[in-house]
């Protein structure tokens, strides 16, 4: 049976205890796994944490997580390979939270210094973004240069370099896995959208409003994020269970 997890290492130590049942045969091939919601409860965490574990074991080739019917134990083809990638440290969470923390203080510092060019850098990223939200890979590096934008217009280089490499953070098979779960055009538009609000609000002038801007794109972000993976059973949407996936979460 599972046992409460204690630590608050989230995500990686629910992975470590599921993992073991399956490799010890306590849970077998072809088994469904409870609903994500009884995994929480089970396991005494959060549903956002039992979500990043299921991911790491979907990525190690552990579980099969189908959309709408729930997540299953699988041959244990791709244990070795996966073995060899470097865990993520941090999950899709903690790093949402970071960058909330660091990304609202730097638009707020944009909006009180960005020239006409900075401005028009912004648009360059928001219009390359708008052609490409078809193209996982090509919107992302469009994603990346609108957030190192508002960076680069407090002209510091260190902000630069930190927003650049807490969004890289995003590109390894873990988080890729995750993309392919809850991301898709209608939600790269939704960001756009926020998005255009940040960058209105830098335009403007207007620090609050672009810190503001900034921490709503970022908790929508979340938001998204943290929709199930759809396997809940029918009848439930009545009580704030989405009964199926709303394809494509852009975590941005």
């Amino acid at each position: 049976m599972f046992s409460a997890v204690e630590s608050r290492r989230l995500y990686r130590q629910v992975a470590d205890q599921i993992r073991l049942m399956i490799t010890s045969g306590e849970l077998a091939v072809g088994q469904r796994l409870p609903a994500e919601r009884d995994l929480a409860e089970q396991l005494s965490v959060s549903r956002p944490t039992v979500r990043e574990a299921l991911i790491v074991l979907e990525v190690e080739g552990l579980v099969n997580i189908r959309m709408g019917s729930g997540i299953y134990v699988v041959r244990q083809h791709g244990v070795a390979a996966a073995a060899t990638e470097p865990e993520p440290v941090e999950g899709p969470f903690e790093l949402l939270q970071a960058r909330a923390v660091i990304e609202c203080a730097i638009a707020e510092e944009a909006a009180k210094t960005a020239t006409p060019a900075d401005i028009a850098a912004l648009d360059d990223a928001l219009n390359s973004m708008r052609g490409l939200v078809g193209d996982p890979s090509a919107v992302i590096a469009a994603d990346r240069a609108f957030h190192t934008g508002i960076a680069a217009i407090v002209r510091n280089a260190a902000l630069i370099r930190v927003t650049g490499e807490m969004f890289d953070m995003r590109m390894t098979p873990y988080f890729e896995k995750l993309a392919s779960h809850f991301e898709g055009p209608a939600t790269w538009l939704s960001a756009l959208e926020e998005h255009q609000a940040i960058r209105d609000a830098i335009a403007a002038g207007d620090p609050d409003a672009a810190k503001a801007a900034m921490r709503a794109h970022l908790a929508m972000s979340q938001k998204r994020f943290s929709e199930s993976f759809g396997e809940e059973f029918p009848g439930e949407e009545g009580r704030g269970h989405p009964a199926g996936p709303k394809k494509g979460n852009a975590v941005t």
